[in-house]
């Protein structure tokens, strides 16, 4: 009997560690989730409270992590577990006591600047590559090689 449950248990092991590598497929930054429509949000849990702070619906999941990191790094400070600790500025005075509001605030300039640098880097690539080809309904010139 107790090899049964010595079984049992490695099983539902394994199968917990294949639902955690699912996840962090799914997910590849803390505090972030795909939309069914493909629009990443990230939102925070206010500490010692059960409401959460709404930080944003971002276009991709880089802009929704930073977001999150932003708000993390102003409710928890300079050892909040960060997504992308490289990208916190260590000059910046932490005040501990900042309402939802204003974390709610910066986290989304945060998230929307990236979001927009991304979208401008995509544009530029997809700029260039329509240059880059022909126009297939013109008729070549015969200065063109």
């Amino acid at each position: 009997m107790d090899g049964a449950l010595c079984i049992k248990s490695s099983t539902s092991s394994s199968t917990t560690e294949n639902k955690r590598r699912q996840r962090q497929q799914d997910k590849p930054y803390k505090g972030i989730r795909m939309r069914k429509w493909g629009k990443w949000v990230a939102e925070i849990r206010e500490p010692n409270k059960r409401s959460r702070i709404w930080l944003g619906s971002y276009s991709s999941p880089e802009a929704a992590a930073r977001a999150y990191d932003t708000a993390v790094f102003y409710l928890r400070g300079p050892s909040a577990r960060l997504n992308f600790p490289e990208f916190i500025a260590t000059d910046t005075e932490v005040t501990r006591d900042m309402s939802a509001a204003a974390i709610r605030k910066k986290a989304a300039e945060v998230g929307a600047r990236v979001d927009a640098l991304q979208s401008a880097g995509h544009a530029r690539t997809e700029s260039r590559r329509v240059i880059e080809k022909p126009d297939l309904n013109e008729y070549p010139s015969l200065e063109d090689p």
